[in-house]
């Protein structure tokens, strides 16, 4: 966010304005930063007094100064991390599960392809069916049909 609010104009009142200002949670996603917090959106309209509620305006220097002022300390209350370590410790893991790993990857599966066709009455699609597998089902229910109706045909 920080570098965000240094290579934006910023507004106070609203997410953009007309000329281009954007407000510093914009400025933070358009810089890589991920935030959504909305208490900091609501404290930086309150920052801004009555009239950011009202109408969007241009941040001044001095609430400029308050934000990028209460940012730095933020980094610099945080606890300095040890990227080197944490590379060590993913590399370490990656190494570990990859000796757990056969050598050879499994062989996967035959993909058996289709033609799809719309179900009738239905968005979905169903795959299509052979003529010859249909005529056989069709055929099939043909005799089923014949054998319900005459049990001597057995």
């Amino acid at each position: 966010m920080l570098e965000g609010v240094r290579a934006n104009e910023i507004v106070m009142g609203a997410y953009t304005d007309n000329d281009g200002g954007i407000c510093p949670m914009l400025a933070a996603h358009r810089n890589g930063g991920r935030t959504t917090f909305l208490a900091f959106a609501k404290a930086w309209d309150r920052l801004g007094g009555p009239t950011a509620a009202r109408r969007t305006r241009r941040a001044t220097e001095r609430e400029l100064r308050i934000l990028t002022s209460q940012l730095e300390a933020s980094l610099m209350a945080e606890e300095p991390t040890d990227l080197s370590a944490a590379i060590a410790e993913y590399e370490a893991a990656r190494a570990r599960s990859g000796a757990a790993r056969p050598s050879s990857p499994a062989i996967p599966p035959e993909i058996q392809a289709g033609r799809l066709t719309p179900v009738s009455g239905v968005r979905r699609l169903r795959p299509a069916r052979r003529r010859d597998e249909a005529a056989a089902e069709a055929a099939l229910t043909r005799v089923e049909r014949a054998l319900e109706r005459d049990p001597q045909l057995h």
